[in-house]
Formats: structure tokens, C-alpha cells, sequence
């Protein structure tokens, strides 16, 4: 969303990037059986950061699922 401001117009490639990462995302907070307001922040950080929110997004996931593991 940043992008598209500050490119001041919105090509079609980027939207449809934007929609496959928000696609992703819900996927992805799916496996993590999240509180509402979670699933929230995630999806708006994404939506506003494009990839790099989803990365950071997988990063914790990552994360999430080997501390539930355990040692």
C-alpha cells in the first residue's frame, strides 16, 4: 500500500502481488489459530507493507512453531 502511494498510481502486477500475499497471509494465520485481533495485525501489516510484513510474518510463525515444540 506504501508503494502505491508513493508511485502515485497502482499497476496491475503490484495489485495482483498484494492480493497473492494476503492470500498467503490468511493461510498462514489459519496454522496459528490466532485471537481476532491478531489475525487483525497481521493482515493490516501486510496489507500496508506488502512482502515484507509477510516475511516477517513466516519469520514468526517460524518462531511460534519451534518454541512449541520445545528443546
Amino acid at each position: 500500500m506504501i508503494v502505491f502511494l508513493l508511485l502515485g498510481f497502482t499497476p496491475w502486477i503490484l495489485l495482483l502481488t498484494l492480493a497473492l500475499a494476503l492470500y498467503l497471509t490468511v493461510v498462514e494465520l489459519r496454522e496459528l489459530d490466532l485471537h481476532f485481533t491478531r489475525w487483525a495485525f497481521w493482515l493490516l501489516l501486510v496489507f500496508l507493507t506488502h512482502f515484507v510484513g509477510y516475511l516477517v510474518l513466516r519469520g514468526y510463525s517460524v518462531y511460534r512453531h519451534r518454541a512449541l515444540a520445545g528443546p
